[in-house]
């Protein structure tokens, strides 16, 4: 039996907000988005996730900026908090 996997395009329930459109809908301006987007990416390589389609980036992404806007400001502080709080 042949299992085929669906792509993000194909299957719109594994379509997911990207951290661009969490971050215009909140209103976060371009410094803070940059510093936003660094720590995103910084978390999901702790994570081991490679799909920005998974339900999961969508998850840290929304953490990512619940601590970003909490106060902390750098981007390797940011993913690590996200990382622990997200952790097993």
């Amino acid at each position: 039996m042949r299992t085929e996997t669906r792509s993000a395009e194909t299957n719109p329930h594994r379509l997911t907000m990207s951290l661009d459109h969490l971050l215009k809908r909140r209103g976060i301006g371009s410094e803070d988005s940059q510093r936003l987007k660094r720590a995103f990416n910084l978390a999901l390589n702790a994570l081991y996730l490679v799909d920005r389609n998974d339900p999961i980036s969508e998850i840290v992404a929304q953490k990512i900026i619940e601590i970003g806007l909490e106060g902390a400001r750098n981007p390797q502080e940011i993913a690590a908090a996200t990382v622990e709080q997200l952790g097993p």
